[in-house]
């Protein structure tokens, strides 16, 4: 996700002197030195010297490694913190570098191709001007919204960042059922994949609605009704509920998970 936001910084026009990443893995620093023209860097402390904004783009585990280490140059230079972490809380991020501002983002895979769902949430203490810096940092990789509690990054989670899964399933068993009613295995993959791709082109406007949408595509008595009863008699509506459901609650549990404090060894 950290490569994802360096190019879509990049592609809306900032510039590569202006960006610098840290990398441990040597390999991973010479491809974004190479690839994308920034400064990458193997410590992170040189990573973040003289930085607007510091995005934490690691494993939930890794937080507190990093931030730690870090926490007197954050709370000298004062930079907005942006985790892009799943699961780790913002009392977690602010017990590594208290008296710092920090904000968590939630963005989705389709940020790799400029194309993300991102949901925000600042605590209050962030102000105005720093919600418009990441909302400019994070919308360079497609469409940003913000969420007033943190327990709806959650949801945002269940929604946008697990939800591409949801549609290539769909469309993944529609090219089954097809091949299975006589098309040709790559035919009904390539019909799949461009109705998926069309109709979230057509979706993508400010005053799409979907119902309205769905409504013009479905003739009373015809194919699509048919297709749409076996989905209603089948409560696809209950299943999908069931399945955000399910994905929020596990979100939550994960984020439990990394709050609760690490056992120490016996004396």
């Amino acid at each position: 996700m950290g490569r994802a936001l360096l190019g879509g910084l990049l592609r809306s026009g900032t510039r590569a002197e202006h960006l610098s990443a840290a990398e441990i893995l040597p390999a991973a620093r010479a491809e974004l030195a190479r690839e994308l023209g920034i400064s990458a860097l193997a410590e992170a402390q040189a990573a973040i010297a003289g930085a607007a904004v510091v995005v934490v783009a690691v494993k939930p585990q890794d937080v507190r490694a990093l931030l730690a280490p870090l926490a007197d140059a954050l709370r000298r230079a004062q930079p907005l913190v942006i985790s892009v972490v799943a699961g780790v809380r913002t009392p977690e991020l602010e017990s590594c570098c208290a008296g710092v501002p920090v904000m968590r983002a939630m963005p989705n895979r389709a940020a790799l191709i400029g194309a993300g769902a991102t949901g925000l949430y600042a605590p209050v203490t962030i102000g105005p001007a720093q919600r418009t810096l990441a909302e400019e940092v994070l919308s360079a990789v497609g469409e940003v919204a913000w969420v007033e509690t943190e327990e709806a990054l959650d949801v945002v989670t269940a929604l946008s960042g697990s939800g591409p899964a949801y549609f290539f399933l769909l469309a993944e068993l529609m090219a089954e059922a097809a091949e299975q009613l006589g098309l040709a295995a790559a035919t009904a993959r390539r019909l799949a994949v461009a109705t998926l791709h069309g109709s979230g082109l057509m979706v993508h406007s400010p005053d799409a609605d979907l119902a309205q949408l769905r409504a013009q595509v479905t003739s009373a008595g015809g194919t699509t009704q048919a297709a749409l009863d076996i989905f209603e008699r089948a409560d696809l509506r209950g299943s999908v509920r069931r399945a955000l459901a399910a994905a929020t609650q596990r979100s939550r549990e994960m984020a439990a998970t990394s709050t609760e404090p690490a056992r120490r060894p016996p004396a």
